[in-house]
């Protein structure tokens, strides 16, 4: 991930030539400069052939819901994703997720393992040793497995809208149906923004829907300072 410096430093490196930017959810500052006209925009909102929109469900957490989930994905010969963003106690969510579907082949990851650790078990997954990877948000970008159509992501409350948006295209890359469940603690009280990003992600289900997903996020966050290094925030108080 680069921040404003990393990317003007870059840009300096060579000043003559012209630069496209790629990304399904651009940050706010990134966004703003595009719609006040200091950088041109295009939008490719085209889905591939033969996708269906990810079925998202934002809920209060549910062992009885998870076990759900996790059977009806394996009864149809698929994988899940289970994202757990706490490395220190992730061996116990394993334990606990065992506990409520016995038969599961359970495995995990995570960005503290060793390079070949990591490797050997992504590669496991990949070749159907595993019904369910607990990881954290390794997962969220570049990781394409058509098999894994079912994402629960818990504690979903505390991560940023993009990041859900992304998170949730780790499904639905295949002609199957998929489905995603950002759940948060029974009896949380959400914040403000915390509840606006998940009603955003409850709402932005279409197909290609990054775009949308960036505008409701350059509300919530503000679009930080074009003249400075933040990428996010009023104006008035950056």
């Amino acid at each position: 991930r680069f921040g404003v410096t990393h990317k003007e430093k870059i840009k300096q490196l060579k000043t003559n030539v012209d630069v496209l930017t790629l990304t399904a959810t651009p940050i706010p500052r990134t966004l703003h400069m595009s719609m006040v006209g200091v950088r041109d925009l295009s939008v490719i909102e085209t889905p591939p052939a033969n996708r269906f929109p990810v079925q998202t469900y934002v809920m209060e957490h549910s062992g009885a819901l998870v076990r759900e989930a996790i059977e009806r994905e394996m009864a149809r010969g698929g994988q899940v994703f289970y994202l757990y963003n706490r490395v220190e106690d992730m061996a116990r969510k394993v334990d606990e997720i065992q506990m409520l579907v016995p038969e599961a082949r359970i495995g995990h990851a995570h960005g503290k393992m060793t390079e070949s650790e990591l490797e050997s078990v992504i590669l496991a997954f990949l070749e159907g040793d595993y019904d369910v990877l607990v990881t954290t948000t390794i997962i969220e970008t570049g990781v394409d497995i058509p098999n894994v159509n079912t994402l629960i992501v818990h504690d979903a409350d505390r991560m940023g809208l993009a990041q859900l948006y992304q998170l949730r295209g780790r499904v639905g890359r295949s002609n199957r149906v998929a489905y995603a469940y950002f759940m948060y603690q029974r009896d949380k009280v959400l914040t403000d923004v915390a509840e606006q990003r998940l009603q955003a992600i409850k709402e932005f289900t279409e197909l290609g829907s990054g775009f949308k997903i960036a505008m409701r996020d350059l509300s919530i966050r503000g679009a930080g300072n074009l003249l400075g290094a933040q990428q996010h925030g009023f104006i008035d108080s950056v």
